[in-house]
């Protein structure tokens, strides 16, 4: 069986819509129908609040899990250069890494459409790569270059993807939170059949603007699915010694929800498919994403300080979410040759955007003015190597 194909085809569903990808797919395996066969996988049970649960048996193909699996190894091989960059003073400032996490934002690509909104935190690289960006408008961002997601003023904590409706990282905590509601609000008031996301992790779920969102939305039923990423460790802080109760996904009292295994993707696809469903028929609901960080909680954070080494490794060892698809594939005969390819490629696509971005041109001074001031006459910027600027203002500016 060829895999190349779905290589290419991932590729290609990164930097346009989900259904051109499903037509690539099938392009490529004409000649193999295998690829397409339906077989089932059994995911961890669903734990419920005042709700059913979905069934725990999960259909899905070799042609879905190939094209998951290009996705997830991509974002993991992102996030590892990201490192690596930031290691090396190209990356500057805040950074967020998701690599551990990549089985949530997965999920939920293959669950919904480009025509439903998507909102989160600071986290963001593998959130607009999974909405169709591409890897070299991650890094260029990153280094704060102009061909970046945000052209290179927004930086790691804010990447959009406008046309993908993805609204974005925001920096301040929970934040995001009723503006995903708004979108949800937004959808509904035109009429339209499409959701909101908002995801936000364990640390931000005891914030008071989640609750009013909260009520909001189930009042007025809403079709937004609250997403609770908890990685059990809001920055360095334990989840059990900031919340009085750790069970994110009661915690909407009226509004029903399901924890899920966040490290394995199919369960996560499954449950957003489920929850997309019971959001336009009846509301809101919350979702608990049970995953792990594997860096720390920023660049800043060595993240061995209130966990031990070991419980890392054991979650690589066990729970590993991209070795869990992996397994999957070589499980259904997959090659292990053609998966290998898979993952070279990934790792070209990124070493290449990572050169590239190292050399692009920055954003012109007149650019950081935009969004900031109207028209900032006799203002001086001040600037990293010491001293001050005027630097001319350009009206015709406009974010991708």
């Amino acid at each position: 069986m060829a895999l190349a194909a779905i290589a290419a085809a991932g590729a290609a569903g990164r930097s346009g819509l989900l259904p051109a990808l499903g037509r690539a797919l099938q392009r490529g395996f004409a000649a193999s129908a295998s690829a397409d066969d339906k077989f089932t996988v059994e995911v961890m049970p669903y734990k419920a609040h005042k709700i059913e649960p979905p069934s725990n048996q999960v259909e899905t193909s070799i042609a879905e899990l190939t094209s998951m699996y290009e996705l997830m190894y991509t974002m993991r091989r992102m996030e590892i250069a990201a490192d690596m960059m930031y290691k090396a003073k190209l990356i500057r400032g805040f950074c967020h890494l998701y690599d551990g996490q990549e089985a949530v934002m997965t999920g939920i690509e293959y669950a919904i459409n480009r025509e439903d909104a998507v909102i989160t935190s600071y986290r963001d690289h593998c959130q607009l790569l999974a909405r169709g960006g591409t890897v070299k408008q991650v890094m260029a961002e990153l280094m704060g270059k102009a061909e970046g997601a945000t052209k290179g003023v927004g930086g790691s904590m804010h990447m959009y993807r406008k046309q993908a409706e993805f609204y974005g990282g925001c920096g301040i905590v929970g934040a995001q939170i009723p503006l995903g509601a708004g979108l949800a609000l937004a959808k509904k008031y035109e009429g339209k059949r499409n959701i909101g996301i908002t995801m936000y992790g364990d640390g931000a779920a005891n914030q008071g603007q989640k609750y009013e969102a909260l009520n909001m939305a189930g009042l007025w039923n809403i079709p937004v699915i609250f997403v609770c990423e908890n990685n059990h460790y809001g920055m360095g802080t334990a989840e059990w010694r900031a919340a009085k109760s750790s069970t994110f996904y009661t915690r909407g009292d009226y509004i029903p929800g399901l924890k899920v295994d966040g490290m394995d993707v199919l369960a996560v696809k499954n449950a957003v498919a489920f929850a997309k469903q019971h959001v336009l028929d009846n509301g809101p609901i919350i979702l608990e994403m049970d995953t792990y960080r594997y860096h720390g909680h920023s660049m800043s954070d060595p993240g061995s300080t209130y966990r031990t080494r070991d419980e890392i490794s054991t979650m690589r060892q066990e729970r590993d979410p991209v070795e869990r698809v992996k397994k999957l594939l070589l499980a259904q005969g997959v090659d292990a040759g053609e998966v290998k390819a898979i993952e070279k490629k990934a790792k070209k696509e990124v070493d290449t955007a990572v050169e590239e971005s190292k050399v692009a041109a920055p954003p012109p001074m007149s650019w950081q003015w935009k969004n900031v001031y109207h028209d900032p006459v006799g203002i001086k910027l001040r600037t990293t190597t010491g001293g001050y600027v005027t630097p001319s203002y350009d009206p015709t500016y406009t974010l991708p």
